[in-house]
Order: structure tokens, then C-alpha cells, then sequence
């Protein structure tokens, strides 16, 4: 049995679509269809269910699906005692969303890289929904988000969340504690509308019984910065972005009356029998968030907060 046709079905079964398969896999859907009709002939038995266009594995095929993951994970325990593992390049397909950008992503990819020179990124910075679509259709490997995505296969682990606060001028610091009269006499800025931060600004001005303030949108970390720095108004950030960012930007955290919701934060990966390189390889990633979001402030997380774990994800 071709173990690499094997490993089509078992991503066929995940991403529930012959398209995404073939993109993910760099495969035509033709060469696609063919490896799982080459296994069908092979086991005597139809694995999916063509019968309508609503993706659907047979009763059969849902059976072999176990015994396909399995496969696929003797195969690379073989590997690892053959000590074939980690002589070729492994790439970490990885999403995140603005706020994670400016605060530890960077300081993630460097320290993976440290540990394992011959990992490759493809990195994508996007608003959540986005970043959904692109996990659907295969294209993310390890996802930072504001929620949980769903299918067959996916795990979610919330990390810690992100206190958001309030940035304005640093001038503006040395003000002390900010009443709501001078918070509504500034222009307000959020990220996009119907965002986890946009929301959050909102019930906090409707605690304080103001419903009526024109709050300004804007995608873009780098876009708010500036528009603060200049003095436009006040924008709420991620605490750990604007910790980085001060030392460059004419910005900083102010103490106000008003108080926001925490920015949540969820990792969501795949299980991997398939490739154990690229599981370790995300279970530290995790190891790194949850060290790097417990010790906000610091560049980079303590040795001991990044110790591998002795039954990877599972213990992530």
C-alpha cells in the first residue's frame, strides 16, 4: 500500500474537500480522486461517498481512517529510529492576527529557529475571519486567532488572554488617572467593526452610560500607531503590543476609567500523526506562546517555561 496515497485520504478526510486537498498537497484533482480510487481497489471497498455533493466518508472509510493514522504515524516513529527525521527542510505554515504580530510572534520565530535551523515559515497576518478561511482550506498549519475554529481533527487551546488598554501621547501619562469628560473629548480608536476590541470599547463606554461616542476603525496596529503618535486621539492596543511599541513610537499606556475587556487569544492546530516533526514542531510554538503570555513584558520566555513536555501536545 502506498503510504503517500494514504496520506492524501487521511488530509481528504480533514479538510472534507478534494480541492483543498489538492492545493494543500500541490496535487491536481484529478491526481487526487486517482490515489483514493487506487486505494479503493485496493482495500475493496468504497471510502467516500460520491452519491451527492455533500462530502461524506463511507462507513468503511471512516474505519480506515483510524488505521490510516496509524500508518502514517509507525511510518515516522521508523523514521525517527532510523534517524532519517530532520535531514530535510520542514515548513511551519503559521497565522496570527495583528495583536500577537507586534507583541511575541517575532520573538517566537526566532527562538524556533534557533532550535531547529532548517524550519521554513509561511507566515500570514490577518483579521480572524480571514485567517479561518485560509485554516479550512489547509493552508495554515498553526493558527493564532480571537476564537475557535471547528471541523474534523482541529484541536483550540486557549492561551492566556491579552489586557487591552487604552494608548495615547506619552505627554498624556503624566495627566494621572483619565475621567470619562476628557476620554469623550478625544477622538477613540478601535480595531474593525464587530472585532473582539470594538466590542469591548463599546460595552465599556455603555457601562459608563455613553452610547452615543463615533468610535474610528482601523485595521491596522501600524495605522493606529501613527494616528496616535500624531495626536489624533486615543486607540485601545494589546498592553504587550504597546510595551514593544513604546520604545519606538511616541505612545504609552494610560490610566483610565475605563476598563476593556481582555483581547482572547486561541491557538488551533491540527493533530499530526502524519508528521511528527511538524507536531513537536507546533508543540513548541505552544510551549513558547503560553511561556511568552504568562511573563508579559519580557522578550523572550525562561528556559524551564520552554522545557519539552514528555508527551507533546497532549500536555501543551
Amino acid at each position: 500500500m502506498n503510504l503517500r496515497f494514504v496520506e492524501t485520504f487521511v488530509w481528504v478526510a480533514r479538510l472534507q474537500s478534494i480541492t483543498r486537498t489538492a492545493e494543500k498537497l500541490f496535487l491536481t484533482q484529478s491526481a487526487v480522486s486517482s490515489r483514493i480510487a487506487v486505494l479503493e481497489a485496493e482495500l475493496g471497498v468504497e471510502l467516500v461517498d460520491r452519491r451527492d455533493r455533500m462530502f461524506r466518508l463511507t462507513r468503511s472509510g471512516e474505519k480506515f481512517l483510524d488505521h490510516a493514522e496509524h500508518l502514517l504515524s509507525l511510518q515516522n516513529r521508523f523514521k525517527r529510529e532510523l534517524g532519517s527525521l530532520g535531514q530535510t527542510p520542514i515548513s511551519l505554515r503559521l497565522g496570527a492576527i495583528e495583536s500577537v504580530s507586534h507583541s511575541w510572534l517575532i520573538p517566537l520565530i526566532s527562538w524556533l529557529k534557533e532550535q531547529k535551523p532548517h524550519l521554513e515559515f509561511e507566515l500570514n497576518v490577518e483579521m480572524t475571519p480571514t485567517l479561518h478561511q485560509l485554516y479550512r482550506r489547509g493552508g495554515l498549519d498553526l493558527m493564532f486567532s480571537t476564537e475557535a475554529v471547528t471541523g474534523k481533527g482541529m484541536i483550540n487551546e486557549k492561551l492566556p488572554p491579552m489586557e487591552m488598554v487604552l494608548v495615547g501621547q506619552s505627554s498624556l501619562k503624566a495627566m494621572g488617572k483619565l475621567g470619562m469628560e476628557f476620554l469623550l473629548s478625544r477622538e477613540l480608536l478601535t480595531f474593525q467593526r464587530n472585532s473582539q476590541p470594538h466590542l469591548a470599547l463599546s460595552h465599556a463606554l455603555d457601562s459608563h452610560g455613553v452610547t452615543d461616542k463615533r468610535l474610528h476603525s482601523v485595521s491596522s496596529i501600524s495605522a493606529l500607531v501613527k494616528l496616535v503618535e500624531s495626536g489624533f486621539g486615543i486607540a485601545t492596543l494589546p498592553r504587550a503590543a504597546v510595551d514593544s511599541l513604546a520604545s519606538r513610537h511616541d505612545i504609552a499606556a494610560l490610566d483610565t476609567v475605563l476598563k476593556l475587556k481582555p483581547l482572547p487569544v486561541v491557538a488551533s492546530y491540527l493533530n499530526l500523526p502524519a508528521n511528527s516533526e511538524l507536531e513537536e514542531t507546533i508543540s513548541a510554538a505552544l510551549r513558547f506562546a503560553k511561556a511568552s503570555m504568562q511573563t508579559a513584558g519580557k522578550s523572550r520566555p525562561d528556559s524551564q517555561a520552554l522545557a519539552a513536555p514528555k508527551d507533546g501536545l497532549s500536555e501543551t
